[in-house]
């Protein structure tokens, strides 16, 4: 019974983790107002703009304005019109 509960978890644990994994390709660029402002990428294939959360881990803010491949993992979902969804960046190709 409990190898299969260790398994069951195992299981559910690594199909969770590489759901949340994608490859964007898009232009990186500043958006909203001061003081609330954040640095995204607009995916050239969906349309649609993510929040980067941690860009200075890889000095993402110095290439504004250029189109960029990054590996990232979608932490949050987009809520709404303001609130995009948000990624954390593990590679800049």
């Amino acid at each position: 019974m409990k190898k299969i509960l260790v398994g069951l978890m195992l299981i559910g644990f690594l199909g969770c983790a590489q759901d949340n994994m994608m490859e964007l390709e898009g232009r990186v660029a500043m958006k909203g107002s001061s003081p609330h402002t954040y640095l995204s990428i607009k995916d050239s294939k969906s349309q649609k703009s993510y929040k980067i959360s941690n860009q200075a881990k890889f000095d993402l803010m110095t290439k504004q304005n250029q189109t960029v491949k990054v590996k990232a993992v979608l932490i949050k979902e987009a809520i709404g019109p303001g609130f995009p969804a948000i990624i954390e960046v593990v590679e800049v190709k």
